[in-house]
């Protein structure tokens, strides 16, 4: 016989109050001196780097033609890859832009049963979802039966059926598969930092392929304008910290006190991932869940931790 086991109390309120100071810091806006402040500075190092350079590459003409025009043709390769880079970080922000004007019009459709409104949201995310295979079925579903629907409400859920429900159902998969990696990190990773390391950068892997899937591709910036955003999300719907509810519900009746401590951490890291997750998911969407069951974050967590630690 086996001598009987404590149970084991996995507290989340750490985890909770650090997501929320995280979650506040990231949403407080900035002061308009910090901005002043901030503006002169990059653009006073970015003159005095430029001016550095002018310099450099003149007198280095002027000793030495040949490496002068070498080093000339390289800057010159670097400012256009500069140019590519800035070029791609503006088609970011538009594509971003495009889905909040799409969902901003969509609200006001709701609110109004504006049907001529909900008709032009429908005509931007076919626009918008033109070229994408994945919804190559919805959009003539949606061609086909969209004439026949005379009020905004149907015609925004008829969207949402068949232009959505493909992309929440990856959207989802992204989710799952986040939780589930920070999970086993946390649980089997010993190293110091590890699952915070793991649980950065899989959260900002996993928002930015959920801005893709949805059709808003962003770049470097655009990525951190919607972690903003989440966390904004997180905090105004006050989903930053994972109740024991949520805890029991995922991990079953007595396996917390039958599993090591790391295990019990790696299942809160997981669920609030998957908070993130549906978070990020419902502020790329571009339209509301109205037709379609928003995704349960317990669910989410449930399955994709299923089997992970093992049965009660």
């Amino acid at each position: 016989m086996t001598p009987a086991t404590a149970p084991m109390v996995i507290d989340d309120a750490p985890q909770g109050a650090a997501m929320q100071r995280v979650a506040a810091l990231a949403t407080r806006r900035a002061s308009p001196l910090a901005k002043w402040f901030w503006s002169l500075l990059v653009s006073l190092m970015g003159f005095v780097v430029s001016l550095a350079a002018w310099n450099f590459v003149t007198n280095l003409i002027a000793s030495h033609p040949f490496l002068g025009m070498i080093f000339s043709a390289l800057l010159v390769i670097f400012c256009c890859v500069l140019l590519a880079i800035a070029l791609r970080e503006l088609s970011a922000f538009s594509r971003l832009r495009r889905i909040d004007t799409i969902q901003t019009e969509a609200a006001t459709a709701h609110a109004g049963d504006d049907l001529p409104m909900a008709r032009k949201v429908v005509g931007h995310m076919t626009s918008l979802y033109a070229k994408r295979d994945d919804t190559a079925w919805g959009r003539t579903q949606l061609a086909e039966r969209a004439p026949e629907i005379m009020d905004a409400d149907g015609l925004l859920d008829l969207a949402e059926r068949s232009l959505l429900e493909p992309l929440d159902a990856r959207a989802v998969a992204e989710v799952q598969a986040a939780a589930r990696q920070v999970a086993v990190v946390t649980a089997v990773v010993p190293l110091a930092l590890a699952d915070v390391f793991t649980a950065l950068t899989s959260n900002l892997r996993m928002i930015r392929r959920i801005a893709e899937i949805y059709g808003g591709r962003s770049g470097t910036l655009g990525s951190l304008r919607l972690v903003r955003t989440v966390l904004g999300h997180l905090v105004a719907t006050g989903a930053v910290a994972v109740g024991d509810d949520l805890i029991h519900s995922v991990a079953g009746g007595g396996l917390l006190s039958k599993v090591s401590r790391r295990f019990g951490e790696g299942v809160v890291n997981g669920a609030l991932t998957a908070r993130v997750g549906i978070a990020a998911i419902e502020v790329c969407r571009p339209l509301p869940f109205q037709a379609l069951k928003r995704p349960s974050v317990t669910g989410t967590v449930q399955r994709a931790l299923t089997g992970l630690f093992g049965t009660a």
